[in-house]
């Protein structure tokens, strides 16, 4: 008889945004002339950049001529993609990145959930807490935890809190761990991590043979000068570092799926029998098994994305999401509650009122104002009492909820 990956049964909770899909599905059903509002999930509103729309819209006529169609592209990324990545994106900060490095897939979040494929099974695991929960969820997928306790945190895993008290930073563990997941800008915080940080664990990671799981997917968005974007800024981060980036966020494709992965050809870990083993060409070997790459059209959307018509159209969208971001920080400041992030990140992080539950804080923003959000508990254990509002919406809408919220709650 077939049996199941009984790792799936560990994860007794549904999902945290389908939950809340479902929750607000409930809510429209039973009030169907409702208008909600939703700065939940990260999922931009805006369109497509021009330029990314026009070179999209001339790959598809390239595809209906026998001259210029494309069939199977490299699993790994059109060359002319990954070039103009290294160049731009890091290189041009001081990154040591060779374009052969970089792998152009469909999403940063099944990167983060895939690159566990090439690791084994004995790792000692930390993930912040709040954390995203797929770094969590994936790992249990994979058999690498226990079971949970009733906090939800998994036996197996190393949680290191980040709370208003640490400046929500994450801090370094006193015991040895093997795989760190780190993401800055958080999410859902929206905190950064100054170079002093990165380096102190960059600094752990190589004195202790550690492998840094870097999500910088939110880059784009920092705005201060003195806080690195990517983690191989740091001298030392290519010997003990994978980073993960995407282009969900920065240029809208969160619908039309393209991100990257740096895998340095020079980072290392152990085999059973104690060699050193090139994890690129684990990588290379799994995307090469398991992938067949990222669509032509798709690539040559993101190319345009480094055109200068392109980088001019995706500042102004970055930049109207931190508008978005900076009215909902000073909107809700001024109703008294506590807000945190939202200054070099699109996520602004609540302190729930009146000691609610970040749950019971959902559900009351659902019924009584018909705005949605994140409950920080869904985050993990030290997410309780804070709640995660996004500022991927219309202007109209994030005003416009911003006006339900603070009638409501105004001190």
């Amino acid at each position: 008889m077939a049996t199941i990956n009984d790792n799936y049964l560990k994860l007794k909770a549904g999902y945290l945004f389908p939950e809340i899909a479902r929750r607000v599905n409930a809510f429209a059903q039973a009030n169907p002339d409702a208008k909600i509002i939703k700065l939940g999930i990260g999922d931009v509103t805006e369109p497509l950049p021009e330029a990314c729309r026009t070179a999209m819209i001339k790959a598809v006529e390239e595809m209906g001529d026998r001259a210029t169609f494309q069939g199977y592209g490299p699993e790994q990324g059109y060359a002319w993609l990954r070039e103009k990545i290294a160049a731009q994106d890091f290189q041009a900060r001081g990154c040591e990145v060779d374009a052969s490095e970089i792998f152009i897939s469909d999403g940063s979040k099944c990167d983060t959930g895939n690159i566990l494929d090439i690791f084994g099974n004995d790792n000692i695991i930390a993930v912040t807490d709040p954390v995203y929960p797929v770094y969590v969820d994936t790992n249990v997928m994979a058999g690498n935890t226990g079971a949970a306790n009733d906090k939800g945190e998994f036996e197996g895993l190393v949680y290191l809190p980040i709370t208003a008290e640490n400046n929500f930073t994450a801090e370094i563990p006193s015991q040895k761990v093997d795989l760190i997941y780190l993401c800055f800008p958080n999410n859902p915080t929206g905190a950064v991590a100054t170079k002093e940080h990165l380096k102190a664990w960059v600094d752990y990671a190589r004195a202790n043979g550690s492998i840094i799981f870097f999500d910088a997917a939110y880059e784009a968005y920092i705005t201060d000068p003195e806080i690195p974007h990517s983690i191989y800024e740091i001298e030392g981060a290519r010997e003990c570092a994978i980073e993960f980036r995407s282009f969900s966020k920065n240029a809208g494709f969160t619908g039309t799926r393209c991100a990257l992965t740096v895998v340095p050809k020079n980072l290392t870990a152990k085999a059973a029998d104690g060699s050193d083993v090139e994890l690129w060409k684990l990588w290379n070997r799994r995307q090469s098994t398991k992938f067949n790459g990222v669509s032509y059209i798709v690539q040559r959307g993101a190319e345009a994305v480094y055109s200068e018509e392109g980088k001019a159209q995706i500042k102004e969208l970055v930049n109207f999401y931190l508008e978005n971001a900076k009215i909902i920080c000073k909107k809700l400041t001024d109703a008294g509650l506590g807000v945190f992030g939202g200054e070099n990140a699109p996520y602004v992080w609540v302190k729930t009122p009146h000691a609610l539950s970040s749950w019971d804080f959902f559900d009351k923003l659902l019924h009584t104002c018909n705005v949605v959000g994140t409950p920080g508990s869904g985050f993990g254990a030290a997410g309780e009492g804070y709640f995660r509002i996004s500022a991927f919406n219309s202007r109209e809408n994030v005003e416009e909820a911003m006006k339900r919220i603070t009638d409501r709650f105004r001190s």
